[in-house]
This record gives C-alpha cells, sequence and structure tokens, in this order.
C-alpha cells in the first residue's frame, strides 16, 4: 500500500506556483482582450475587431478537451511529474512567444493567424495541466483533508488571474498609457519567459506520486487509458462529471472573468480602475476556496458544491445590475463593487474549491489523470469559456444585462437539477487503497 509522504506539503506549493504560472500563461490574453483586438485586427468595425479577439481567447477554452485527451494518455502512461512539466514548458512558450509577434500593421492578416496558431498551443497545454496538478497533489495528501489541501491548489488559478491584472498594473503605470498601447503591452507576455523558468526549476526538484508507483510497481498501469477511459463503464462517470463541471465552469468564469468584461464593456470602466477593483475582490475572496474545500471535508462534496450553483444562478441578475448602478463612470463606489465582486467569488469558491477532491475520489488510479482532465476541461473548457464571448455578444446585440446573463444563469441551474439526481457523495472514499471501490451509484 502506498504510503502519504511527510513533505506533501511542500508538493502542495511547488504544483501550485506552477499552476498559477499556467493560468497567468492563458489569462493575460483574455486580459489584454481589448489592447490585442487593436493590434492584431483590421479595424474599420472595433467592436467587431473586438469580438473577434474574445473569440480567439474562447477558442483556447475549446481546444483544451483535445489537450486533456492527449496528456490524459500521457500522464497514466508515462506519469503525472512529466506530463505536467511538458505542459508547463508548452504554456510558457507559447505566452511568451504572443509577446514577439509582428502586429496587424506590420504583417497584416498573418498576425492575426500567428495569434490563432499561439492561442491553441496555450489552450493544449492547460488541457493537460490541471487534470495532472490535481492529480498529483491529490496524490499526496490524507483522504480526510483532500479537500482543504487540493483547495490551495484550487486557488492557482483565481490567483493566476491576479499576477495577471497585477503585472498589466505596473507595466501600465510605470511605462503610461501611451507606449503601453503602443509596445509596453508585450511585456505581461514577455515576463511569462522568466516565470516559466522559476516554475519549470520547482517541478524538477519533484517525485512522482506514491501512488502512481504503487500502481507501476504492481504491474497494474493501465495500457490504454483512452479504451479504459471512455469506451467501459467508466463512461458513466465521467458523463456525470462533465454534467457538474459545465455548472462548476459557467459559475467560474460568470463570477469572476464577466466580471471584468462588464466593468469594462457594460460601465466603460476604465481598464486600469476595473483592474483595481476586481484584483482587490479576488484577492479577498481567494481564501474562499480553502474555506469550501475544508467545508466538503466535513459536510461533504456535493451540498457545497451545488449550494454555489443554486446561489449563483439565483442571484447573478440583482448582483451584476446593482453592480452596474454603482460603477457608473465617474461616481464609482469602490467599497460596494469590490463587495459585490467579493460574492461572485464566494459562489466561485463555493463551486470550484471542493471539485478538485470530489474528481480525484470518483475517478480510480490508474486511469485518473485522463478522467479528471476530459471532463473538467469540457465543463470549464466549452461550458466556462464561452461565457465572455457569449454574454459580450448577447450584451453588445442588446444593450442588455438580463439578455447577456440568460447563459450564466440558465447552465447552473439546469446542472444543479440534474446534478441533484446524478452526483454521488465522494468524500469517504479512499483513494489509497490498493485497489480501489468503484461508486455503487
Amino acid at each position: 500500500m502506498a504510503i502519504i509522504p511527510r513533505d506533501f506539503r511542500r508538493v502542495i506549493i511547488a504544483a501550485s506556483v506552477g499552476n498559477v504560472i499556467e493560468w497567468y500563461d492563458f489569462y493575460i490574453f483574455g486580459s489584454l482582450a481589448a489592447v490585442l483586438s487593436v493590434k492584431f485586427f483590421e479595424q474599420s468595425h472595433p467592436i467587431a475587431a473586438l469580438l473577434s479577439t474574445i473569440a480567439l481567447f474562447t477558442a483556447g477554452f475549446l481546444i483544451r478537451p483535445l489537450g486533456a485527451f492527449l496528456f490524459g494518455w500521457m500522464g497514466d502512461r508515462v506519469g503525472r511529474k512529466y506530463t505536467f512539466l511538458i505542459t508547463l514548458s508548452g504554456m510558457g512558450l507559447g505566452t511568451g512567444a504572443i509577446g514577439l509577434i509582428p502586429t496587424y500593421e506590420s504583417i497584416g492578416l498573418t498576425a492575426a493567424f500567428v495569434l490563432f496558431g499561439l492561442r491553441m498551443i496555450q489552450g493544449l497545454c492547460l488541457g493537460g495541466e490541471y487534470g495532472g496538478a490535481i492529480t498529483y497533489v491529490a496524490e499526496h495528501v490524507p483522504d480526510e483533508s483532500r479537500g482543504y489541501y487540493t483547495g490551495w491548489l484550487q486557488t492557482s488559478p483565481t490567483l493566476g488571474i491576479v499576477v495577471s491584472l497585477a503585472v498589466i498594473i505596473v507595466t501600465r503605470t510605470y511605462f503610461g498609457n501611451q507606449a503601453f498601447d503602443e509596445w509596453a503591452w508585450r511585456v505581461p507576455f514577455l515576463v511569462s519567459f522568466l516565470l516559466v523558468a522559476i516554475a519549470i526549476y520547482i517541478r524538477l526538484q519533484l517525485q512522482e506520486t506514491p501512488i502512481f508507483q504503487e500502481i507501476k510497481a504492481r504491474g497494474q498501469m493501465t495500457r490504454n487509458p483512452w479504451k479504459e477511459a471512455f469506451l467501459s463503464s467508466n463512461i458513466k462517470y465521467i458523463l456525470i462529471a462533465t454534467v457538474v463541471l459545465i455548472g462548476q465552469g459557467v459559475v467560474w468564469y460568470s463570477g469572476q472573468f464577466w466580471a471584468l468584461y462588464f466593468l469594462q464593456q457594460v460601465s466603460k470602466v476604465d481598464p486600469l480602475t476595473s483592474a483595481y477593483i476586481v484584483g482587490a475582490a479576488l484577492l479577498i475572496a481567494t481564501p474562499s476556496l480553502i474555506f469550501f474545500g475544508w467545508l466538503s471535508d466535513q459536510i461533504g462534496r456535493k451540498p457545497v458544491i451545488l449550494g454555489g450553483m443554486l446561489f449563483a444562478a439565483i442571484t447573478y441578475y440583482p448582483l451584476y445590475v446593482w453592480l452596474g448602478t454603482v460603477t457608473q463612470p465617474g461616481n464609482i463606489n469602490y467599497p460596494v463593487a469590490i463587495f459585490i465582486i467579493f460574492i461572485l467569488v464566494c459562489y466561485v469558491g463555493m463551486v470550484y474549491g471542493p471539485v478538485g477532491a470530489f474528481l480525484a475520489e470518483y475517478f480510480p488510479g490508474r486511469i485518473r489523470y485522463t478522467s479528471v482532465s476530459v471532463p473538467y476541461h469540457i465543463g470549464n473548457g466549452w461550458g466556462g469559456g464561452l461565457v465572455p464571448f457569449i454574454t459580450s455578444s448577447a450584451f453588445a446585440a442588446t444593450g442588455s444585462i438580463g439578455y447577456a446573463l440568460i447563459y450564466p444563469i440558465l447552465v447552473p441551474a439546469v446542472c444543479f437539477v440534474l446534478a441533484l439526481f446524478l452526483m454521488p457523495e465522494t468524500r469517504k472514499i479512499s483513494i489509497w487503497e490498493p485497489i480501489e471501490p468503484r461508486l455503487a451509484s
């Protein structure tokens, strides 16, 4: 039987640092969507150019399940550690290179195609990163506190956004708005080369997970993770997990990412001020991911995750209307605006804090990397990733917050009802047993 290593807290920190940097890479693109639309697309229709950039941002999400599919196979066949070293390296190179591309003004439409290619590399690599990180952490920590410890890892996407906003604020403040819009927008992308080098160094110090080593020593490794995960009874569990993850993904992006788009596109708050507001709210609310992960260790994964979906579906409309009233240009109520986004991010904490533990417990070790990665990236990549594009397009077409919020409200509501009947409770499942029990329901 595999033994829990004593230094598992160091493992969590190392995995989380890499994860923060990888999410920084992915979100720097979205945070600079307005600038990229000017640099890489023809400007006769500025709204069309912005929507093209948001569509490109969304395309990075849509390809994530393919990355999950490819790197999931590698993670279950080769190992957790080396696979998420590869994804981290690819993400860093893909992001840093965006800072080196000539603009539309220099090379015309080729600029947009190169940007698209690099965005696809980002999406593929992120598709392999999360499943590796969550599997890696889950396979190091005790059963009774898995929600708490994986909750620390779950803070990394939120902190990735904070780091991306912080780098943008510092760069914009240091160089000034004019220089930033002309050329200094490249700096946040180029910073990625340095950050990824640090993360790779940290991760090279890590060992393979005890559970994977045990599976390998016992000769229980899967020969074909795809066949075992998708062409067996396991497909039922993949589909149920996908329902849960779609609801979770939409809450995640509606609460964090559309809040930024809302301030900039609906309330017309300038980029620097909106970055301050969202960044402050994210920092204050980030501990909620750890808290709700811990709470799921006490009362179960299911009530916490489903509670987040329900609260989001019921309160999104009044919260966003309220946010609109307190962020009028020239009359911004900063404490209230930050408080509203804090509430939105607490919903993220409810659905996202415990979900890593749920996924790790729901699938057997020999196909865990694949089985965790694919539903996660369908839910977050497709379900959640469409939020910025659908909400922004709906608002641009109608000018109505109500129409813009139909998707963010309807999807969590439907997933809540389905998951109420389909989702099992996994809190009592031990992943340290040599032969892992399959769930009855």
